[in-house]
C-alpha cells in the first residue's frame, strides 16, 4: 500500500539515488548507506523491483544492474498509511458498483463527484496534498533504472 500512495503522490521522497551492479543473496541486500528502518525503493531489478524496508529479508536473490533510491518519508504520511490500510481493510476494495441488492439484503456506497464509489484517494485527498507533486518529472514520476538520457532534438532528428 506504501508504494500505491508514494505513486498516487507522485512523490518519492527520494534522498539519495545510487546506480550499481546490486546482489541479493540470502534474500537479504547489504546497503550501507541506508539506515534500519528506512525505506528504500528499487529499480531495474527482475524479481524484486518495489519498496522495501532496509533491512529487508523477503527479497528474491539475483544480481541486477539498476537504481536504488534511498527514501526519506516523513513519519505523518507513514501514519496516514497506516490510516488507509485501516480503511481500505474496513471499506474494502474499489468497485465500480454503488449498490447491490439480492434476496432482502442490499447496501449502497457513498458516491464521489464523478458517480463512483468513494476511495481511500477520496477521503485522504485534502491530507495527502502537501506532499503531492504536480509535476511530472521522470526522477520521480517514471523512472528510468538504467539512467539513459532523455533524447532531444539534436539527438534524434528522426522522431522530429
Amino acid at each position: 500500500m506504501l508504494e500505491e500512495i508514494l505513486q498516487y503522490l507522485n512523490n518519492w521522497f527520494v534522498a539519495e539515488m545510487r546506480n550499481d551492479i546490486y546482489v541479493i543473496k540470502g534474500n537479504s541486500i547489504v546497503l550501507p548507506f541506508l539506515s534500519d528502518g528506512q525505506y528504500f525503493r528499487i529499480a531495474g531489478s527482475i524479481l524484486n523491483d518495489g519498496v522495501h524496508q532496509y533491512p529487508a529479508n523477503d527479497l528474491k536473490d539475483e544480481t541486477f544492474s539498476g537504481v536504488i533510491w534511498a527514501l526519506a518519508i516523513p513519519n505523518a504520511i507513514l501514519n496516514i498509511v497506516d490510516e488507509i490500510v485501516v480503511w481500505t481493510a474496513k471499506n474494502g476494495d474499489f468497485s465500480p458498483y454503488t449498490s447491490e441488492s439480492f434476496g432482502g439484503y442490499s447496501y449502497s456506497k457513498a458516491i464521489n463527484s464523478r458517480g463512483v464509489a468513494v476511495s481511500w484517494q477520496d477521503v485522504f485527498a485534502a491530507r495527502l496534498s502537501p506532499w503531492k507533486k504536480l509535476g511530472r518529472s521522470y526522477q520521480y514520476a517514471q523512472p528510468n533504472p538504467h539512467m539513459t538520457p532523455s533524447l532531444t532534438h539534436e539527438d534524434n532528428l528522426w522522431r522530429w
